[in-house]
């Protein structure tokens, strides 16, 4: 839309107040409200200002003071409010020198698009991401000097088959919640609640379905799009499925690995990259790709140890990253295994049906960095022609140690990973599309309040090892 149809869209729907969003470093949504008068077509030029000092990973006290300006073209009603409410996601712009804040996630989305572009690689980068989450009826943690805890219940849980009140059983088994039909599967309007609600607001959404571990673990797939609005739209999936859940009772958490001994939730990222309208990754090489998209896949799979401090960018993401579990820790590419990082899917023929999926993110990730080093990783990879290597198209876990011990994997530890990114980014700074700034700032945020944080705490299994040391 444009500012002017923004201003109608609003009337017609007789919207009381504007709700601006825009997304922190580490990835959460944010927001501020004014009442609609506030909002004129000269507000999409100049702005609304607030104070971005107190966001995770931006300015210091001293610099704070930040633009908002309304994207036009992605303008939803909230359906979670009684107050009708016209929702927009703001760009980041500093207010003296009128240029995008550079540690906005959003800013570096667009820049990974314009370099691709810049490139003449491709015009257009397609990503459909897959996001999985748990839906919970019950948490309890807390951390303290003298206790650390988390307690999950779900009435969908396999734990709860032997609970004394209220059991009517149906309940998926550990790693067997695959498209169950209900009443094993208990959420199925609930999801189709959620997809209702995605597409009320803009979002096309292909299927939605239950996901193999038990308490509720699911999937709802959205279609593909352009990196920025791919990432704003799972910014908003993450909205409406927490929000849904919500107003049923029932709590939802993207975390990757909730629960022991079970699956956990993956992003799966699938990609491809088109020019004038035609498909670049479709070709007659391995599983009917092309030579670029083979190099594009020897970008990821170079760069993956890096990357993994910005796609699986949480000390439980590595809970999640472990042999087992269809765990996509092997550095490698399949048509057909779902432990290689990089699957092939083989569904349809179509040219325009041909992509390639990125299996280690995960939906704790903030998908504005994550999608853009994804592309720059594989613009990388096609710009120096990397071989990709042979694929790996055996049953990994059948493969003995001299066989494996040639496939490299993924870190085994978001330390390690953010190690690798400190080694490994110069191809991320191409363009100016991550600066060294933000990612030092990423960097330095990580380790500090994750990952030295999780390390100063006994953890509760510990006492079961060594109390009695």
């Amino acid at each position: 839309m444009q500012p002017k149809e923004v201003l109608e869209y609003a009337k017609e729907n007789n919207v009381k107040i504007l709700d601006l969003r825009f997304t922190d470093l580490p990835g959460l949504w944010h927001h501020v409200s004014f009442p609609l008068h506030e909002l004129t077509e000269e507000s999409f030029e100049d702005g609304f200002g607030i104070d971005g000092s107190s966001i995770r990973g931006w300015a210091s006290i001293h610099e704070s003071d930040m633009l908002l300006i309304p994207d036009a073209s992605f303008p939803w009603i909230d359906p979670f409010h009684e107050i009708p409410t016209l929702c927009m996601i703001g760009d980041v712009i500093d207010p003296i020198t009128r240029e995008h804040y550079p540690r906005d996630p959003r800013y570096v989305a667009r820049k990974a698009e314009a370099y691709l572009a810049y490139t003449g690689i491709a015009d257009t980068a397609y990503f459909g991401a897959e996001a999985e989450f748990f839906i919970f009826d019950n948490i309890r943690f807390d951390q303290k000097e003298h206790c650390g805890y988390y307690f999950i219940d779900a009435e969908e849980g396999r734990w709860n088959s032997g609970r004394k009140e209220e059991n009517l059983g149906y309940r998926p088994r550990y790693k067997e919640g695959y498209f169950p039909v209900p009443p094993t599967d208990h959420y199925q309007d609930l999801r189709s609640e959620m997809v209702r609600v995605m597409e009320q607001c803009g979002m096309t959404i292909e299927c939605h379905h239950h996901e193999v571990a038990t308490a509720g673990q699911t999937e709802i797939d959205q279609r593909f799009n352009t990196i920025v609005k791919s990432a704003d739209n799972m910014m908003l999936y993450k909205y409406i499925t927490r929000n849904v859940a919500n107003r049923h009772g029932k709590t939802v958490t993207f975390m990757p690995k909730p629960l022991f001994q079970d699956n956990g939730s993956g992003m799966h990222s699938h990609q491809s990259l088109w020019s004038k309208g035609k498909p670049l990754f479709a070709g007659d090489q391995y599983a009917g790709l092309s030579q670029m998209a083979l190099w594009y896949i020897g970008g990821l799979l170079k760069h993956a140890p890096a990357i993994a401090g910005l796609i699986a960018p949480t000390t439980n993401s590595y809970k999640r990253l472990v042999p087992g579990f269809e765990a996509p820790v092997n550095l490698a590419y399949s048509r057909r295994n779902r432990s290689a990082a990089v699957r092939i899917p083989m569904y349809s023929a179509s040219p325009k049906a041909k992509r390639l999926e990125f299996r280690p993110p995960d939906p704790s990730c903030n998908p504005y960095l994550a999608f853009a080093a994804m592309l720059m990783a594989g613009i990388d990879g096609i710009e120096n022609k990397m071989d990709p290597g042979e694929p790996l198209d055996k049953d990994i876990y059948d493969l003995s140690p001299e066989e494996m011990k040639d496939v490299p994997t993924l870190p085994g530890s978001l330390e390690e990973a953010l190690n690798n990114l400190k080694k490994d980014h110069a191809f991320l700074m191409k363009g100016d599309v991550f600066s060294q700034d933000l990612l030092d700032t990423w960097i330095n945020y990580k380790i500090k309040n994750e990952v030295q944080a999780v390390n100063l705490r006994p953890h509760p299994y510990e006492f079961a090892l060594y109390y009695d040391i």
